[in-house]
């Protein structure tokens, strides 16, 4: 129905031209003396002519809408399969949308090699600037403040890679059953440092649970979520445990503001404490939601200013039972 008001609308005109014309052969007739029946069967044919006609042109204008409705959904892949153009002006308008086509698709080609001449060379820099990296490892006392700053130099860079891998086209996913003990220990352990120099104590409580995931990508979320407990806790406890279906890293630190909860996964929000400590990229949480969530997991935050930070990982993936 809508189809056919807008259908209408387009041919008014001509619609109003065709009772003009009725109406100029009534007053001719008149004028004439002619008799009535000679008025309203002449008129008949005309609206039974102007009828067909109308109803063979909206059968063909129904047909060139749902065509270009049918080009409309896959308009990404390309403009061929237009309906070929009923005069000089759509055909004006078919050569102005294939320019604009093709236009486009030089733009996105040139986009598309910039983006994978930039990908290659960060690539190349993250896994060339890791051999000064670990010759500094070895220079520098293991428990030194400048050893420590090399440390998180080091994960800038691992987060940087992690970063293009999830922009490129293809992952190395292996999903299998893991340790989850090993897992929270081996990150643990790359925090020691920090744990020692700043009275930080740990606790781990897995109960042997074990879980369905990538164990590479699930380490790096573990080892951001920690990277931010140890940057935001002074002092105190952080925990790792299981409760439930969920793995909980909490701690005892500042927390996080109210206002700020709904956007901390957000790419490049820093919240508060970001800005107050202006260290933080905005990108850690960003990352460590998008790998879960290509993993299969939910992560949830619980946080309280002053009151320390909970996260939620959920560790059964949907439609899987132990």
């Amino acid at each position: 129905m809508r189809l056919f008001g807008q259908y209408l609308r387009l041919h008014r005109k001509s619609a109003v031209l065709f009772l003009a014309f009725v109406l100029i052969y009534a007053v001719v007739f008149s004028l004439y003396r002619l008799p009535l029946e000679a008025v309203l069967y002449a008129g008949g044919l005309c609206l039974l002519a102007f009828a067909l006609l109308a109803g063979l042109d909206f059968w063909r204008f129904r047909a060139r809408h749902m065509q270009l409705a049918d080009l409309r959904k896959r308009v990404f892949l390309g403009v061929d399969g237009m309906p070929d153009p009923a005069d000089l002006i759509e055909e004006d308008y078919q050569a102005a949308l294939r320019a604009l086509w093709d236009d486009r698709a030089r733009m996105v080609s040139r986009a598309d090699a910039a983006m994978s001449d930039m990908r290659d060379y960060y690539t190349l820099w993250a896994h060339q600037i890791k051999t000064p990296i670990a010759a500094l490892h070895l220079l520098l006392k293991e428990d030194s403040e400048e050893s420590r700053e090399l440390f998180k130099i080091e994960q800038y860079v691992d987060m940087l890679l992690s970063y293009i891998r999830l922009e490129s086209d293809t992952n190395d996913l292996v999903l299998r059953e893991c340790d989850l003990d090993a897992i929270l220990r081996a990150a643990a352990r790359k925090y020691a440092r920090f744990f020692i120099h700043q009275g930080l104590r740990l606790e781990i409580r897995t109960g042997g649970r074990r879980v369905l995931t990538d164990e590479k990508w699930f380490s790096f979320c573990i080892e951001q979520l920690l990277s931010n407990a140890v940057k935001y806790t002074p002092s105190g406890v952080i925990s790792m445990y299981v409760e439930n279906d969920y793995l909980v890293i909490a701690d005892t630190g500042i927390g996080i503001a109210p206002e700020d909860l709904p956007r901390v996964f957000e790419r490049g929000y820093t919240g508060y404490n970001g800005r107050t400590d202006r260290k933080s990229t905005g990108i850690g949480l960003y990352l460590t939601r998008r790998v879960l969530t290509m993993l299969g997991h939910q992560i949830l935050i619980d946080a309280h200013p002053g009151g320390g930070t909970r996260v939620h990982i959920s560790l059964k993936r949907p439609n899987y039972t132990e």
